[in-house]
């Protein structure tokens, strides 16, 4: 079956491990996104599979009509609202979901923020110019770490934070702050007392249509002087411009951002980047090679069990049921 892997910024899958389970398998890699979905149906062409790198590429209705030959598509890591499942299934496409893991995500969020709050990033470029010491940044022990949403990932920037000697102050569902507090951390009174209180505040929510810009510019304002905001989560869950402007009113705030509303961007006048108090990393947060090799390995296996005509993990099982017999087409 042929089959294309999109969105391979990096050129790196076929360097994968797991890469060896398409090995005798006619596969396409795109190392380039296309936005526009007619022209990325060209692409894809004739494939039967697609594998999605993630998030990076939008499947809509629109996209699978100009894909009539698309039998599968396996997701790297967990279906989210890139994906129209709905759309899939009305167009007789089966989706394999994969698998997913906190620990390059939350490592990441960590390292971000350390080089936020010290300002590393700006010492090490000022060093390349030939400035010493030319700024002072701040340590995490003692400071009051705002952590809002408390799943995987959040449970184990709290945990990093108490190795820190810092404090945790936990804000999300009740759930969520239910089992902060069993867990020996504070949970906020409520989300204006979280971001008045937190000298460093960072998300780890699942972005959803309760969760789609919920962080609103009021809510950034009210953030003390001097603190840091943190994002590997999704760009989405702040609302548009909404810590641009904040930036820019003057407000004394410091920003560590992993994630855009459009990525990949590759423009160098990208507005974030040019400020102070930013430091941006290209949504790096799950791109680390055991990850890879973890999302991967999971998305091949799924293809290589719908070839043998064992679909596994399939997200829209009412597929199987109809008909219309996908392994079969």
């Amino acid at each position: 079956m042929k089959i294309t892997i999109l969105d391979d910024y990096q050129n790196i899958i076929k360097s994968l491990d797991c890469f060896q389970l398409l090995k005798n398998q006619n596969v396409n890699i795109l190392h380039i996104t296309e936005k526009d979905p007619e022209k990325l149906a060209v692409l894809i062409g004739n494939s039967e599979i697609i594998v999605l790198t993630r998030e990076r590429t939008e499947i809509s209705n629109q996209l699978l009509q100009h894909l009539p030959h698309l039998k599968l598509i396996s997701q790297t890591g967990k279906i989210s609202n890139h994906l129209d499942l709905q759309a899939c299934t009305e167009n007789k496409v089966l989706v394999a979901e994969g698998v997913g893991s906190p620990i390059a995500p939350a490592e990441l969020t960590w390292a971000l923020l350390m080089n936020t709050v010290r300002r590393i990033p700006q010492a090490v470029e000022g060093m390349k110019n030939g400035n010493w010491q030319m700024n002072i940044g701040n340590t995490i022990h003692g400071k009051i770490i705002g952590i809002w949403g408390y799943g995987k990932i959040g449970q184990k920037i709290a945990q990093y934070a108490k190795v820190f000697g810092a404090k945790v102050l936990v804000w999300g569902s009740e759930s969520s702050r239910n089992k902060a507090i069993e867990d020996g951390f504070e949970a906020a009174k409520s989300k204006d007392d979280f971001f008045k209180t937190a000298d460093i505040i960072s998300l780890h929510l699942r972005l959803n249509e309760n969760t789609w810009y919920i962080v609103k510019e009021e809510d950034l304002m009210n953030m003390k002087e001097g603190s840091v905001f943190i994002n590997t989560a999704r760009a989405e869950l702040v609302q548009k411009n909404a810590l641009l402007n904040v930036l820019k009113s003057g407000k004394n705030i410091s920003a560590g951002v992993d994630v855009y509303e459009d990525e990949p961007i590759y423009d160098k006048n990208f507005e974030l980047l040019h400020m102070k108090n930013v430091i941006c990393t290209p949504h790096l947060g799950y791109v680390a090679k055991e990850g890879y090799e973890l999302y991967f390995g999971k998305a091949f296996e799924n293809v290589i069990n719908y070839i043998n005509d064992n679909p596994t993990n399939i997200a829209n099982p009412e597929v199987l049921k109809t008909e219309f017999n996908p392994t079969k087409r």
